[in-house]
């Protein structure tokens, strides 16, 4: 049977040169399946957005004012947010930040009376 495993593979052109190189260290330290190169490209461009967001807020802050005068949060708050949980969340998925355990045991259980 075909391995699907990719051993090294090109970071996407659209990245960050940081972003770029991150995640070549991932793909070169790493051995994913191609399914997990494509969690992790969608992780690279989460952080990218988020950085991409972080950028415009310190520039212009979290707020502004509409027509009537009021402030109103920036869309650039949601899309860090979302970005950020949708980073977080990959890389849970990827397993990337931890060690398998030792051993497997059951779940304790409460025991009731």
């Amino acid at each position: 049977m075909k391995s699907d495993t990719i051993q090294a593979t090109r970071p996407p052109a659209h990245l960050r040169p940081a972003t770029k190189k991150w995640f070549k260290s991932v793909t070169e330290n790493y051995e994913l399946d191609g399914h997990h190169v494509r969690l992790l490209t969608l992780a690279a461009e989460a952080w990218d957005q988020a950085q991409t967001a972080r950028e415009v807020l310190d520039r212009d802050g979290q707020t502004f004012n509409d027509r009537f005068g009021q402030p109103k949060e920036r869309p650039e708050v949601s899309i860090n947010n979302s970005a950020r949980i949708a980073f977080a969340r990959l890389i849970r998925e990827l397993a990337l930040d931890v060690d398998a355990p030792a051993d497997s045991r059951p779940p304790r259980t409460r025991e009731y009376r």
